[in-house]
């Protein structure tokens, strides 16, 4: 408790209605912590309401056949009826614990109540929007399948004990050291994993051979890849816990903003982090923070963009005052999972808020409405050649340039996977364009599927986001082969929706021919039938 009173303060709450639900449920009821709150941790049957809903039922459950099977003979009968009674207790007490469960993380938040002490956001307090209008068959057999892949994706036995020896030091750490996986991703995924430094990596089908699992997975090599298990001395179960707990906060029927992408974005990152001229002056926390922000850039995202959630006047616009509305719910989600799974809890207090701060300075950064402030400091850096690595501001900077290469860098995949991310980010934006249409609102930019193409979508996003910020980047990094190929897949695929654009307006035929066309014309893979 030290370190979390250290990190968090005595007051620390979590408010939903008014009603004060202390944060610290291991703790005494005559605990001093407990002083300021109504009530002490509330307890049935010897049994602690305090503990996690899958815990509490499993000890609900346990008690339960424990009773069933305890009386014998004529006492059975006799205590059928209190048995029958202990039952229905128990099943109403499950139920007011979901019930309250998810009523907290509806819209609960941790905070101090004291100015300048970090907020954090509870999971699964995403924008209220109706989704019912959208949803299908298909969108509630993926509800289904969403629930059979979290039971395959919680610790198996054989992970924990890999887990439990690796945390005592009795498996060693060899390069290609593959530990972290169960057997059965020793297959194509872990080959996949050898590879995960080349820029062609297909996230897609790592998912697929991931079983869904791609963004821990993931994360868990690149952790094992630096060694910041045991630089930072984490605890295994809590990192799996965290990381777990950032995959599913992504909601797979989001088109674009998943897990995928995060993973996509992680993988990017990784191998910006290899760039030479970045790689000698990086710090383990730089690399730490780096590989976080990417996974958890996006947690959260409802689906729709911030212009939507302003004029619904959703409760994340008014509360983040309508400035870098959905980063700032990225961030706070973050801390607040990092805060629930303790990741952070062995390190000092100090420590743990600049961790916290730094994540919040890299997320924020991908906010695409700061995209010419953070181009032209980093024009300027470049222009000046005053960029200094040993400065930790200054890697702190390229590392949110990064960030923001790697968040917008699938014009720069293979024009395979290039095609698949444009056509997942134009429908999330034709589902906005559609909530629109529904409830009368005025249909945001680029969401009007009627006028709105995808490749013209593309052309422009690429003219004037992607293209203006990896030339930058090539400067920086320059002599580097990735950074070319980055560039020359980026000309292709604009030429490719070039080509595709004018396949499908013919109208505008003449103006495509007198447009100027990259060298090598249209990629690979191109269908423009």
């Amino acid at each position: 408790m030290p370190v979390l009173e250290g990190l968090w303060g005595p007051d620390l709450r979590m408010r939903d209605s008014g009603l004060d639900v202390g944060v610290c449920p291991d703790e005494p009821p005559h605990s001093p912590v407990w002083g300021p709150l109504r009530t002490p941790p509330v307890t049935c049957g010897g049994l602690s309401l305090a503990l996690e809903l899958p815990a509490l039922i499993r000890q609900l459950r346990a008690a339960w056949r424990a009773r069933k099977g305890g009386p014998r003979g004529p006492e059975r009968n006799q205590a059928g009826p209190w048995v029958e009674s202990e039952k229905e207790q128990a099943e109403e007490l499950k139920l007011d614990v979901e019930n309250r469960s998810a009523h907290l993380e509806a819209d609960g938040r941790l905070n101090t109540g004291h100015a300048g002490v970090l907020l954090a956001e509870r999971r699964g307090s995403y924008p209220l929007i109706d989704l019912r209008i959208l949803k299908t068959s298909a969108q509630q057999g993926e509800v289904e399948t969403g629930t059979r892949r979290k039971v395959k994706r919680l610790l198996s036995f054989q992970r924990y004990c890999h887990a439990s020896r690796l945390l005592r030091g009795l498996v060693s750490h060899s390069p290609g050291s593959l530990h972290l996986l169960d057997d059965d991703y020793l297959g194509q995924a872990a080959h996949m994993l050898s590879k995960v430094g080349t820029w062609n990596f297909d996230i897609f089908l790592f998912d697929r051979l991931t079983n869904g699992n791609s963004l821990v997975t993931l994360m868990c090599h690149l952790f094992n890849v630096y060694d910041l298990i045991h630089h930072f001395q984490l605890d295994m179960v809590k990192l799996n816990r965290f990381l777990g707990m950032v995959q599913e906060d992504y909601h797979s029927q989001n088109p674009y903003h998943n897990a995928v992408h995060a993973a996509d974005v992680t993988q990017a990152m990784y191998c910006y982090l290899k760039e030479p001229k970045l790689a000698e002056h990086l710090s383990p926390l730089d690399i730490f923070l780096g590989l976080m922000a990417a996974a958890a850039h996006d947690v959260d995202h409802p689906g729709v963009n911030q212009p939507f959630l302003i004029k619904t006047r959703h409760h994340l616009a008014s509360l983040y005052q309508n400035t870098s509305v959905l980063e700032s719910h990225h961030w706070r989600s973050t801390v607040g999972m990092l805060r629930e799974s303790g990741l952070l809890s062995h390190l000092p207090a100090d420590m743990s808020q600049d961790i916290e701060q730094r994540l919040g300075s890299l997320i924020l950064a991908t906010d695409i409405n700061r995209q010419n402030e953070f181009l032209m400091t980093f024009r300027e850096h470049l222009d000046n050649q005053d960029l200094d690595l040993q400065l930790s501001s200054h890697r702190h900077f390229i590392l949110q340039i990064a960030l923001k290469c790697a968040d917008v860098c699938n014009p720069c995949r293979v024009w395979e996977l290039s095609r698949q991310w444009s056509e997942r980010v134009c429908e999330e934006f034709y589902r906005q364009g559609d909530l629109e249409r529904r409830f009368d609102l005025e249909i945001s930019p680029l969401c009007n599927q009627q006028a709105d193409s995808i490749p013209a979508i593309q052309i422009g996003f690429i003219s004037y986001i992607v293209e203006p910020l990896f030339e930058e980047w090539h400067r920086f990094t320059e002599p580097s082969l990735l950074s070319q190929t980055m560039l020359d897949h980026l000309h292709k695929n604009k030429a490719n929706w070039g080509s595709l654009r004018c396949a499908h307006t013919p109208s505008d035929t003449q103006s495509c021919s007198q447009a100027e066309e990259p060298e090598g014309g249209v990629g690979e893979g191109a269908d423009i039938s």
